[in-house]
């Protein structure tokens, strides 16, 4: 499908009440560009829904998400979320910096899983929105305070959602610290291109700019070890129907984490440049995800744990399967690993980092 000609193009944002938390107005920001659609959550920064067209023009929501607040305010699954202050596991639930040992809440067996309990998704975000030349555009802004989920620091964060012209959604997140910390963001939105609701996502095919991938022992914590994707089932440099070896008995990864829960390492040339990380591609609507980041790595999570009593934004119960996550991340556990891309912010520093999610049909 063409793009539409970008004088064409008309931007815009409306906002709406979703509902409060104690006495905490939430909002909801639809961005939209005339074809594509986003729907953003003060409560958690959330993408609540992407509305983007097949191939015979047909808008479906492609992300997975709910219906109400306190839908949002009981699920564990993070729908949408930003995760933080630190996504994906820390080992132990602790790390050291500096010569101080810090430690965190266990909320994941005896490691702490996207920075804790009531972590970012669990709060409600200062807005603003506006249109601007390069699109519609929601900023949300969140300080979390030194000491929270054990975390040193306080912690100012703030993170862009804007909808572009070449039907794209980019996420930019900036945040500085008045301590020495550990940053790790995220958002967690689940995936599913023949519309959310529709049953399973394991059909559609993946491709991931990726040689490599981090070991991880039962628990999901990083052993250490950087090992190639070559020769098994974790191997997706061509594009893989990702149900295809989902069920691989042989592959210790795949048995720990049910199916794929992997960080895989991106291919790129220079640190910090806007790379591809991973292409999706839905054969039954046509549509296809491009994820582009400036984050090492990105985490291929099949939905394994979705919880079966979930009820989705259109009615429809969430399984199993039913939607994957594509988390533009640096690695797990990054702090108890000294070979690692560091995860460390310093007073005086900012941490930028950008992800663009563009959708598109008929490639």
């Amino acid at each position: 499908m063409s793009q539409k000609d970008p004088q064409t193009i008309t931007f815009n944002v409306a906002r709406r009440s979703f509902g409060s938390v104690d006495g905490q107005a939430v909002e909801l920001f639809t961005l939209t560009n005339g074809t594509l659609e986003a729907n953003i959550l003060s409560y958690g920064a959330i993408i609540q829904a992407i509305h983007a067209p097949d191939t015979k023009g047909n808008k479906a929501n492609v992300a997975l998400g709910f219906a109400t607040l306190d839908d949002y305010r009981k699920s564990r699954g993070h729908f949408g979320a930003i995760a933080g202050r630190y996504a994906n596991r820390i080992g132990g639930a602790s790390f050291e910096l500096d010569g101080h040992r810090y430690e965190l809440p266990a909320n994941n067996g005896q490691n702490t899983l996207h920075g804790g309990p009531n972590g970012l998704d669990k709060q409600v975000w200062k807005t603003d929105a506006e249109v601007t030349g390069d699109g519609a555009m929601a900023t949300l802004h969140h300080v979390s305070p030194d000491g929270y989920n054990g975390f040193p620091g306080n912690l100012d964060i703030t993170v862009t959602y804007t909808v572009m012209s070449a039907n794209a959604l980019r996420i930019t997140y900036e945040a500085t610290t008045d301590k020495p910390t550990v940053l790790n963001l995220t958002n967690h939105s689940y995936f599913n291109l023949s519309g959310e609701g529709t049953g399973t996502a394991l059909d559609h095919e993946l491709m991931v700019e990726a040689d490599t991938y981090t070991v991880t022992d039962a628990e999901s914590i990083p052993t250490g070890e950087i090992a190639s994707v070559d020769g098994t089932p974790l191997d997706f440099r061509q594009s893989t129907a990702i149900n295809d070896r989902i069920r691989d008995g042989s592959c210790s990864q795949l048995v720990f984490g049910m199916g794929y829960d992997q960080n895989y390492i991106i291919r790129r040339e220079s640190d910090g440049a806007l790379v591809r990380a991973a292409r999706l591609k839905d054969p039954k609507s046509g549509r296809h995800l491009e994820v582009h980041t400036t984050e090492p790595a990105v985490q291929f999570y099949s939905g394994n744990q979705i919880v079966g009593t979930l009820v989705g934004t259109s009615g429809r119960l969430y399984r199993p399967g039913d939607g994957l996550c594509l988390e533009t991340q640096h690695y797990p556990d990054s702090p108890n690993h000294p070979d690692f891309p560091s995860t460390v912010l310093r007073p005086g520093e900012t941490y930028q980092s950008t992800t663009i999610y563009t959708f598109a049909t008929g490639l």
